[in-house]
């Protein structure tokens, strides 16, 4: 298997969120495919192939974090269109068959890759006992994100907030199926971005991921009903860092970003 390391949302290397890349001639077991996850250990890693022609996608695709199978993955799903269009085996928009339903990705003039995912329903919620605490911030405001993202969505109260948190991941773990997004608008919008956020997933084996293509489908209508605009960027304020720009289309959010293809060898096992 030829194994490529690409880190997604970010135009340099070491920055934005690393993901495994395997494309495959057809899908060994699960069990394989965990443990080639667990070995990579980030926090997801993507297994493509190709699918016949002339059906609704173009390759099938799978992401798994080092413990489990995830349904939605954005930024494995950038990097496994960064890893088809920079080595010649799919030309122009790729259609993906996913748990998910079959979402796109087209590749842009300017470099950049856009993602069409379904937006996730957000339903306010009452806070739960014990998430301020555990979070280590007061909520502003707390809604639930659907079945595929699974998680809480928490706007805390400004931007200091976000990039300070440091949260109680036993604790958290019991609030969410996956864990809790944590945003709140950016102190100065000329620097490029528009709001901030930082996702902690312990319930996948996941302290902190450094930029979550899925929780940009629940970001992106959140605040684009607060800011009245339909592209925004967004700003992952983990330590890698990185950006998504994104354009609410009513059922449909599209993310944009670049990636950077940092490791391609071969898995010897």
């Amino acid at each position: 298997m030829r194994i490529r390391i690409v880190d997604a949302f970010t135009d340099r290397p070491f920055a934005g969120n690393p993901a495994g890349v395997l494309l495959l001639d057809a899908f060994p077991d699960d069990d394989r495919l965990q443990r080639v996850a667990l070995e990579v250990n980030h926090s997801e890693t993507a297994f493509a192939h190709r699918l016949p022609a002339g059906g609704e996608a173009d390759w099938a695709l799978r992401w798994f974090t080092p413990a489990t199978e995830v349904a939605m993955c954005g930024h494995a799903t950038l990097a496994t269109a960064h890893v088809l269009h920079t080595t010649g085996a799919h030309e122009g928009p790729v259609r993906f068959a996913t748990r998910s339903g079959v979402l796109t990705a087209t590749p842009r003039e300017d470099g950049t890759i856009t993602l069409d995912f379904p937006t996730a329903p957000l339903t306010p919620v009452q806070t739960p006992a014990g998430v301020a605490e555990a979070l280590g911030a007061e909520p502003r405001t707390v809604l639930d994100t659907g079945p595929n993202i699974g998680d809480l969505l928490v706007e805390v109260a400004d931007e200091k907030t976000v990039r300070g948190l440091a949260p109680d991941l036993t604790a958290l773990a019991a609030h969410s199926e996956r864990g809790v997004i944590a945003t709140a608008r950016a102190e100065d919008p000329a620097r490029g971005y528009d709001y901030v956020s930082r996702c902690f997933f312990p319930n996948v084996g996941i302290d902190e991921d450094p930029v979550t293509g899925s929780a940009h489908t629940a970001l992106a209508p959140f605040w684009s009903e607060r800011l009245g605009r339909p592209d925004l960027t967004g700003l992952q304020a983990s330590s890698r860092s990185g950006r998504v720009r994104t354009e609410l289309r009513g059922g449909r959010t599209l993310l944009s970003g670049h990636a950077v293809t940092v490791i391609d060898g071969e898995l010897l096992v």
